[in-house]
């Protein structure tokens, strides 16, 4: 009778679980039909609170699966992260490139009584970053399939939420809800590092948190300055205020903090290499793909057009903030001895580019530093994916653990060159045109400045070769081949992984027109907001 019970309830489940898998397909498919009809009526459908929800409903959906079916939760998570990205085309397709003005808007009252409202829409810039936000949340749930083996239901409910939390950073119009999004993304985050990084995990998190809520804190005092002297929270309308030249060089520091601690820009970037070490394959990728870019997000949504004479002021200041952190992070790099560290501390330096670009303040400097952005999230993420990938045959990261794996893993070893090259900015990859149109647009600002830059490109050339060479193609020490469990070359799920950020580094390097295109006109309309304000403001 008891085995009989057992094999009813099993037999009960496996109908459950095709049920379930049978709903998801529709969903997918459906999902491609449901595309195609919104991009044919012009986007007449809510699609931003889709894309902002619909991971938080996928997120309660997998809670909602036993713990013990584990293929189901994953293969779930897939499904979810591939809808998504699906919703996000139709901004693609029907995006108007010839107007800097926001689209695909949505306006309610949320708190009549304050008048904040649940506003979203997009422009020319943030819509890249929600491109590039979905693409990697599909590879972040195909790495983290074996590598999460505990907890895997909390772990991609987590990964789904902190995607709805970065995507609503880009989308609010509302300076109170950027806000709430902005804190909402630590949380996830924060558990990500937390529960399934590496040993010092704890310490990373909250050294993590700890960085990012103090600068937050300090953002929400400009917030609330911002609001009481304006009476609005619509940051278009903020956007078109003008304040006094002391109050815009006080706002620009409160909103600075939380914006520099995100980037991350010299000194307070400690944080980074720390939570890069320590966290998951998944959890580095987002931070290196996505959220250290909301900084810079930051500073071209808030600090160039709603204090544009304290940004002037301040962009010398800005600019050699920016030089240091570039040449401070290439030459970190020269004596890590962690492949997670090592990619981590280039971050600090290609962000320094970033910053560098966009305070420039002019077109190329600007469209530069935020195509930097873009691929700074494609290349680096691709970096902690193969890492993350070599680390789950060998369970180390010490480069001196490493040498001859071009031998064992020839495939491996060409995608990782193909990543190498990208990250040195080889011209023909994503990485050269976002260097280029920085180091023109700083040398038409500060030539100084811009030969100072362009030496760290020889540095950032020097470590990556010299890492490529030492773990591919020297010979391992025979002292440590104990901790090394063997190697095999990639299987197809790691190969499908890879190859779409490889098609992209391409893509991007042969025709970066794909993003320019798209910026031009937002751009090019900021400069115009900042210079004109300048120019009205003496």
């Amino acid at each position: 009778m008891h085995e009989e019970v057992i094999a009813r309830n099993s037999n009960n489940f496996e109908l459950k679980k095709y049920l379930l898998i049978s709903f998801l397909l529709i969903i997918l498919v459906g999902s491609v039909i449901l595309v195609s009809g919104i991009a044919a009526n012009n986007l007449s459908f809510p699609i931003l609170s889709t894309l902002i929800f619909f991971p938080v409903a996928g997120a309660a959906l997998i809670a909602i699966i036993p713990r013990d079916k584990e293929e189901l939760i994953k293969f779930s998570a897939l499904i979810i992260s591939i809808v998504e990205f699906i919703f996000s085309i139709p901004l693609y397709i029907s995006f108007n490139k010839t107007t800097s003005q926001m689209q695909f808007k949505e306006e309610h009252l949320w708190i009549p009584e304050w008048g904040i409202k649940y506003y979203l829409g997009v422009d020319g810039i943030s819509i890249l970053f929600i491109l590039l936000s979905s693409l990697l949340t599909i590879l972040c749930v195909t790495v983290s399939w074996k590598e999460i083996d505990r907890k895997i239901k909390e772990f991609y409910a987590a990964l789904l939420i902190t995607h709805s939390a970065m995507i609503g950073v880009f989308m609010s119009l509302d300076i109170f809800l950027f806000y709430i999004f902005w804190e909402a993304m630590l949380i996830p985050m924060y558990l990500i590092i937390g529960i399934w990084g590496g040993p010092r995990r704890i310490y990373s998190a909250i050294k993590f948190f700890l960085y990012t809520f103090i600068g937050s804190v300090l953002m929400l005092v400009g917030i609330l300055v911002l609001y009481f002297h304006t009476g609005t929270s619509d940051i278009l309308s903020l956007m078109k205020n003008s304040y006094p030249y002391k109050m815009q060089l006080w706002l620009f520091w409160a909103f600075f903090a939380a914006f520099a601690v995100k980037v991350p820009m010299w000194p307070v970037h400690t944080w980074l290499p720390d939570a890069h070490t320590e966290a998951p394959t998944a959890g580095s990728v987002i931070l290196a793909g996505v959220l250290i870019k909301m900084g810079a997000y930051g500073f071209l949504r808030f600090n160039l057009p709603m204090f544009p004479e304290a940004t002037l002021a301040m962009k010398p200041f800005m600019m050699i903030l920016s030089v240091i952190a570039i040449i401070y992070g290439a030459l970190i790099c020269l004596i890590q001895k962690d492949l997670k560290r090592l990619i981590a501390y280039s971050s600090v330096s290609h962000m320094g580019f970033v910053t560098l670009g966009i305070f420039a303040l002019n077109q190329q400097g600007i469209q530069g530093g935020i195509i930097q952005m873009l691929n700074h999230g494609v290349v680096t993420g691709a970096l902690f994916l193969c890492i993350g990938i070599v680390y789950q045959r060998t369970h180390t990261r010490q480069i001196a653990h490493y040498g001859g794996v071009a031998t064992v893993m020839p495939a491996y070893s060409a995608f990782f060159m193909i990543f190498t090259l990208a990250s040195i900015g080889l011209p023909g990859t994503n990485g050269f045109i976002g260097e280029f149109l920085i180091l023109l647009g700083t040398f038409k600002a500060w030539k100084l400045m811009c030969i100072l830059a362009a030496t760290a490109l020889i540095i950032g050339a020097a470590y990556m070769l010299w890492l490529y060479q030492r773990v591919f193609f020297e010979k391992t020490n025979p002292e440590f081949l104990q901790h090394i469990h063997g190697y095999s070359d990639l299987n197809s799920r790691e190969i499908v992984t890879l190859l779409p950020l490889v098609l992209v580094v391409l893509w991007i390097g042969f025709y970066p027109n794909a993003l320019l295109s798209f910026m031009d006109v937002s751009v090019k309309e900021l400069i115009n907001h900042v210079t004109q304000s300048v120019g009205a403001m003496k």
